[in-house]
C-alpha cells in the first residue's frame, strides 16, 4: 500500500462545435492532465449536456468518424413523424436517442503521468445537434 497522498483536480473544458460529428479532445485533456502532476490515478471526463455525448474511438483514420456519423443517422433518423419530442427542431430527439445509446461519461486510467489509452485511441466529443453549440465537458482527476 502506497504512502502516497491521494489528490483531487477539476476543470471544465469549452468545445465549441459547428454541427454533427466527432471532436478529438485528448490533446486539451493531455494538456490538464500534465499539469496535474499525477503520476497515477484515474480520470473522470463527463459532458453535462443530453445531446452530445462522448468516446473513445479511432484516431487514425478519419472513415471511422464518418462510418459512426452514418450509422447514427440511419439508426435515428431525422423524422418528425417518428417522435413527439419535436419542439426544438427535427434533430433534437434523433440527438437525445443517439446521447442515450452512447456515453456521456468516460473513466480513463492514468499511469506515468499520461492517458493510459491504447496507440489508435482517442477522445472525442460527439455532437449529436446539427447546429453549432458550445458544449462543457467536466473532467475530474483522482491520483497521485
Amino acid at each position: 500500500m502506497s504512502s502516497a497522498e491521494l489528490k483531487q483536480f477539476s476543470h471544465r473544458l469549452r468545445v465549441d462545435t459547428t454541427g454533427k460529428g466527432l471532436y478529438e479532445i485528448t490533446r486539451p485533456i493531455a494538456r490538464w492532465l500534465s499539469e496535474c502532476h499525477i503520476a497515477t490515478g484515474l480520470l473522470t471526463v463527463f459532458v453535462q449536456h443530453t445531446s452530445a455525448s462522448l468516446t473513445i474511438q479511432e484516431n487514425a483514420d478519419p472513415d471511422v468518424q464518418y462510418d459512426l456519423n452514418e450509422f447514427f443517422n440511419r439508426l435515428a433518423p431525422e423524422d418528425n413523424r417518428l417522435y413527439r419530442h419535436t419542439c426544438e427542431g427535427p434533430d433534437d430527439m434523433p440527438a437525445h436517442i443517439r446521447a442515450a445509446l452512447t456515453l456521456t461519461q468516460l473513466s480513463i486510467p492514468v499511469e506515468g503521468g499520461r492517458l493510459a489509452l491504447g496507440t489508435w485511441q482517442g477522445v472525442y466529443l460527439f455532437e449529436h445537434r446539427a447546429s453549432a453549440h458550445r458544449r462543457n465537458v467536466v473532467l475530474h482527476l483522482l491520483g497521485e
